[in-house]
Parts: C-alpha cells; structure tokens; sequence
C-alpha cells in the first residue's frame, strides 16, 4: 500500500511473517538506513552480519539499498524470525514500489513466506518428538 505522510514523502508498506514473529516495514525514500522498533537496525540485530544481509537482501537485489530508509515495527519471536519476517515484508514494500521488481524478487525467493513453525508438544512426551527415557528393567 503507498501513502503519503505529512512531509510528503512516499511510503511503500509490506508485512512479513516468519514463525511468530510479524514485521511492518515501511520503505521511504532515504539513505539506506535500517531501523528497527526506533533503534539503528544493526544495534537492534546485534551486529550480526547474517540478520543485516538478510534484512537489506532484496534492496541489495535490485540495487535500490542506499535510496530507501527501511522502517520496521518487529513484533513476536526471536531475531531469526524477526530478521526473516522484515526480509519478506521489504520484498513486499518494493512491490508495492514498481511491480516490475516482483519478477527478480521472486526468483531469489525472498516473496516466499516460510511456513516451517514450531510443532506442538504431544501428551506423553517430553517435547513434540522426544520421548522419557526407556528402561528394559
């Protein structure tokens, strides 16, 4: 969805979702700055390498990472799935941004929304699969 905010700057927004973790991103246009729940992006991410790339993966695609600001208000989960969830809500965003961007996007995977969440512990069991110890005697 694009708005305009009271500067009268464009937004472009985009909501991912990975496990339980849920991220509203908003791409203005900017610097390249990431921030996340109003703190720098690689202070609220810990400065891991791996969430960063992850976070800017498809501006860094499409060659747009130092013409957007990444906005994102991260709910839920751990910084796996935060990281994983603002990935999609960005591919989204650019998008939403010119729809000629969704082709190579796609083909990178990053539209894709990763179902894999956490199975539900079983009566009897210890966790979801792991079973009390077994004892012959």
């Amino acid at each position: 969805m694009q708005t305009i905010d009271k500067s009268d700057r464009v937004m472009y927004w985009g909501t991912g979702r990975r496990k339980s973790a849920v991220a509203r991103v908003r791409l203005v246009p900017g610097t390249g700055q990431l921030v996340i729940n109003g703190k720098p992006g690689d202070l609220y991410l810990q400065f891991n390498p791996t969430y960063l790339s992850a976070a800017k993966a498809p501006l860094e695609t499409l060659g747009l990472e130092a013409e957007y600001d990444i906005l994102v208000s991260a709910s839920g989960g751990g910084l796996t799935g935060q990281a994983d969830s603002i990935k999609l809500g960005v591919a989204r965003a650019l998008c939403q941004l010119d729809p000629e961007n969704r082709k190579p996007l796609k083909v990178e995977g990053y539209l894709s929304r990763d179902p894999r969440a956490k199975e539900r512990k079983k009566y009897g069991l210890h966790k979801a699969r792991k079973a009390p110890q077994y004892s012959k005697r």
